[in-house]
């Protein structure tokens, strides 16, 4: 029996092992990239310093690689384990791209991360570069297809439901592959990883530089991660807002909840900096606000209106009270498939089946839910406004020092003098935590704030879960923590041990210096 805490549970499970999955993803996405940029100079120049960069920023590159497959893989497998109905009931799409990941971006990237790995002395210069750009280019349309399904999840385009299979079928798959919201997610989310390395490779050039170690060695880095880094920080802030505000339902309650805007206010609406909220009375107790704001970069205009909170939840009901006769006209054509009166009866509310099904927790028979439920069920389609309200703004509070980070370090590599900055350097050590915390917000606020759905307006993620004990979740969920706990301490101690180690470890005899040396 599917009961609150199954759900919960499920939930958090998936919460906990896509968190500690993306720890390592954002940095092999970006630290492929700066590996392309430092031999691509080696290549044009010949001179051995840019090879030896390569060889050990691809050192670290591979340890985190390692962990990202092995933490992904057993993710995957939760969606035919913890969430069976979803996976019979949306597989026909979300499989598509899932199955494409697999087939063609995985492929790749594992084949020429041997080649980049074990190849430098089997290959021209210009042929090991061409390995390395396609395991950059594989790693990076990795990202794509999962987020191509992800995007999917939160705008449902290109498919339909069907009443003789009751499940989702593709109807577009080239709408679902360029839909909005996913297209925006996926160059955000490059871009966000773009960041992250280039603060982890900008903070450990740092660590160097201020103990006067490997300095030849650590200006270039520093230099590249500066120049990249404050390309990538630009990407996110621009494509951020792109992802943010994507057209589409889901992202308009994102929004809303996002800013903790309880009523739809006239355009241009203000910005809420910093806010008391108060979910239980659903209003803010205080707030301080900057006019106009919100309304501009929110509809990039002055006259359209950001709708509230309160009048999404107004929509929400009129769509429960559609979906709930759509179930029970469902389950009527399910005894009686060839009824043409019930199909025309159920066509024009077919787009509100999923908005019907949020009654299940409260009434297995829809069809006997109470006005009472249908309240309840409206409540539960907004997500709690007060933490999608403060992990965005600690998201975006990053993304701010970032930016300031980025901006310092490529105006004093310009001008040459970096390394005599030590305020810098420190700032830049300091920093190498940062994009970590930003992502996870990002993340938390994009899958968060979809609640209640799995899919947004087409399945609900208490109709979505298998029908597992509590005990085998908590086990299994006790399991994936415990393991995934040992493979983070692995890989925490093989990266300190190659940063120390430097570029020391690459054997050569021209580094011998480390930051253990006194």
């Amino acid at each position: 029996m599917i009961t609150e805490q199954l759900v919960d549970l499920s939930r958090l499970q998936f919460a906990v092992t896509a968190l500690y999955h993306f720890l390592f993803v954002p940095l092999t996405l970006g630290m492929v990239w700066l590996l392309v940029i430092m031999e691509a100079v080696y290549v044009m120049t010949g001179k051995q310093i840019w090879k030896d960069m390569t060889r050990y920023w691809g050192k670290l590159f591979g340890i985190n690689f390692a962990l990202g497959v092995t933490t992904g893989i057993t993710m995957e497998f939760q969606f035919g384990t913890n969430w069976a109905y979803y996976s019979h009931y949306v597989g026909d799409i979300f499989g598509a791209p899932l199955a494409i990941e697999g087939l063609m971006a995985f492929w790749l990237e594992s084949t020429f991360v041997g080649l980049f790995f074990f190849g430098w002395d089997r290959m021209t210069r210009g042929q090991h570069l061409f390995a390395t750009v396609m395991m950059a280019l594989g790693t990076n349309l990795s990202a794509l297809w999962i987020l191509v399904a992800n995007g999917w999840m939160q705008a449902p385009v290109g498919a339909e439901f069907s009443y003789e299979t009751m499940r989702m079928e593709m109807t577009n798959f080239a709408t679902v592959f360029f839909n909005e919201v996913a297209q925006a997610k996926f160059v955000h989310t490059l871009s966000a990883g773009y960041t992250c390395a280039s603060v982890f490779v900008l903070a450990i050039s740092a660590m160097y530089l201020l103990r006067n170690k490997e300095v030849a060695f650590f200006k270039r880095s520093f230099q590249v991660a500066a120049a990249f880094g404050f390309a990538a920080i630009f990407s996110v802030i621009l494509l951020g807002d792109e992802s943010g505000y994507s057209t589409g339902e889901a992202q308009h309650t994102k929004l809303a909840t996002m800013e903790a805007m309880w009523h739809t206010e006239p355009a241009p609406a203000s910005f809420n900096l910093v806010a008391g909220v108060n979910d239980k009375e659903e209003k803010n107790d205080w707030a301080v606000e900057i006019p106009y704001v919100m309304g501009i970069i929110g509809t990039r205009s002055l006259d359209k209106e950001i709708i509230g909170i309160h009048d999404i939840k107004e929509r929400n009901r009129e769509r429960i009270i559609k979906g709930q006769k759509a179930v029970v006209l469902l389950d009527q054509l399910r005894e009686d498939p060839q009824n043409e009166a019930l199909k025309a009866e159920f066509e024009p509310l077919k787009d509100n089946l999923g908005f019907g099904l949020l009654l299940k927790p409260y009434s297995e028979d829809v069809s006997k839910a109470t006005p009472e439920m249908i309240e309840m069920a409206v409540d539960d389609s907004v997500p709690q406004v007060a933490p999608m309200f403060w992990s965005f703004r600690i998201m975006v509070a990053a993304g701010v020092l970032m930016l300031l980070l980025f901006v310092a370090s490529l105006w004093a590599s310009i001008r040459g003098n970096f390394e005599n900055k030590r305020w810098l350097l420190r700032f830049a050590v300091l920093m190498l935590p940062v994009p970590w915390i930003a992502i996870e917000m990002g993340w938390f606020v994009a899958e968060y704030g979809r609640q209640p759905w799995t899919v947004y307006g087409v399945l609900p993620t208490y109709v979505s879960v298998s029908n597992l004990s509590v005990a085998s979740v908590i086990g299994s969920m006790a399991g994936f923590v415990g393991f995934y706990t040992i493979l983070l301490i692995i890989e925490m101690y093989l990266m300190i041990k190659y940063v120390k180690l430097g570029p020391a470890s690459l054997g050569t005899g021209r580094y011998t210096q480390s930051l253990n040396d006194k």
